[in-house]
């Protein structure tokens, strides 16, 4: 998955302000106590921090 992909699926899901509110503000403890932002500065793959995401909110399987 790309960056590009990642954005969009947060958008698709969740509106696009909410997705960048939740990207830059919630805290993920599966990821190292970092936002999504923070773990993907740090290196995560998009794919990792969109899963983390979804377990977290609860994407249903068919939309992950």
């Amino acid at each position: 998955m790309r960056h590009t992909d990642f954005r969009e699926r947060m958008a698709e899901e969740f509106g696009r302000l909410r997705a960048e509110m939740l990207a830059e503000d919630h805290v993920l403890s599966t990821l190292g106590g970092r936002t999504a932002d923070q773990a993907l500065e740090a290196g995560y793959s998009p794919k990792q921090v969109w899963l983390a995401l979804c377990d977290v909110f609860e994407v249903p399987a068919a939309r992950r």
